[in-house]
């Protein structure tokens, strides 16, 4: 539980661990394409897997906040773990700087973890019960700078504490035990940044603390993000702080990808009937009574025998035949605004399938000529 009578952290700015922020780039710096993880279920003679994720492209950037937006067992927490390397990927590929990602362990891998870090969801749990703050910052810069010692690793511990907005005189002692939620989070992230990496993954790093202080720790990040020029994965179920936090949204439904753009687009004209109800459900003043979908049951799909079609269909109160018996196009309704749903397919993505334009659901402005 986190304790708000001890959240006081100072807002004093530090200075950054690198001399200057990484260079701004339009080149992605870790790529997803294709990615998909299937885990077998029912013992070594049973061939049934949990399609966990299945065929996810994601582009993450220096400089810039992904959000990656879904309800409990849509696969998004699979997603962050693929690209941390902690689980290896039944298809597609994980690319840093271009270059394909191998690496699962030894060398290879403590290489990548240079540059790509996670911050894990639960703080206390992510964090060694029995080991101070100083140990553990100091074994994360010990193992990613090995030539830190005496003096030199002393400011660099101090470094890292003060760019997490921790007082280091106050802090550096103290057990996981004594800190509050907060405050226990900003040590997993001091620790994720000791490695000095590109790359931040972070997973629901919010979810486990009180609302009192979730929105210090998305400014906390937010600082890494402009002044380090760190690229960060926001992992969340929560679709109102990624219109707060992220500058691109990807909504995830049942290991897919249903809808992407940048966040403003994404939260306030929400296209695909499950981003519809997931910003009904945010706790967001414009949209209550607002005129959105109301899916049929609230039941995810059995992911071992995920359902045909679009994998929403059996929720969605617009699905037709072809929703259940053909996967989506991928629909550009604006610059960069996309989303996976046969009610937005025009007149050529509706031949390609194999119908017309009436057969297909009333959703986009092109259907509304059709049925009128």
């Amino acid at each position: 539980m986190s304790h708000p009578a001890h959240e006081s952290e100072t807002a004093a700015a530090a200075p950054p661990l690198r001399a200057t922020a990484l260079p701004p780039t339009t080149d992605p710096v870790l790529q997803a394409r294709g990615l998909t993880k299937h885990f077998p279920v029912g013992g070594m003679r049973s061939k049934s897997v949990v399609h966990a994720v299945d065929g996810i492209d994601l582009s993450l950037r220096g400089g810039q906040v992904i959000a990656l937006v879904g309800e409990s067992g849509s696969g998004k927490s699979t997603v962050a773990r693929l690209l941390a390397r902690l689980y290896p990927q039944t298809g597609g590929e994980v690319l840093l700087h271009d270059a394909p990602v191998t690496a699962l362990r030894g060398r290879a891998f403590r290489a990548y973890c240079h540059r790509v870090q996670m911050i894990f969801q639960d703080p206390f749990a992510s964090l060694n019960p029995a080991k101070s703050v100083r140990y553990t910052l100091t074994r994360s810069l010990r193992i990613h700078q090995p030539k830190l010692r005496g003096a030199k690793l002393e400011a660099a511990l101090y470094a890292l504490l003060e760019r997490v907005q921790l007082q280091p005189e106050r802090y550096v002692d103290k057990f996981p035990h004594e800190l509050s939620g907060g405050q226990r989070q900003r040590v997993a992230i001091a620790r994720a940044l000791a490695a000095d990496p590109e790359v931040l993954l972070a997973d629901e790093p919010i979810s486990m603390l009180d609302v009192s202080i979730r929105i210090g720790i998305l400014n906390l990040l937010q600082d890494l993000r402009d002044r380090l020029g760190i690229a960060i994965l926001y992992i969340t179920h929560d679709i109102a702080s990624a219109r707060y936090f992220a500058d691109e949204t990807h909504v995830m439904y049942a290991g897919r990808i249903v809808e992407s753009g940048d966040s403003e687009s994404v939260t306030q004209q929400p296209a695909h009937p499950y981003t519809q109800l997931l910003v009904r459900s945010a706790p967001d003043p414009e949209h209550m009574g607002g005129n959105v979908t109301q899916g049929r049951g609230a039941e995810p799909p059995n992911m071992v025998r995920p359902p045909t079609g679009c994998r929403f269909n059996p929720r969605c109160p617009f699905a037709t035949d072809i929703c259940r018996e053909q996967v989506p196009v991928l629909a550009e309704l604006a610059d960069g605004h996309r989303v996976a749903c046969w009610g937005y397919a025009d007149a050529e993505q509706a031949a390609a399938a194999g119908t017309d334009l009436s057969a297909l659901p009333v959703l986009g402005e092109n259907k509304v000529e059709v049925t009128s």
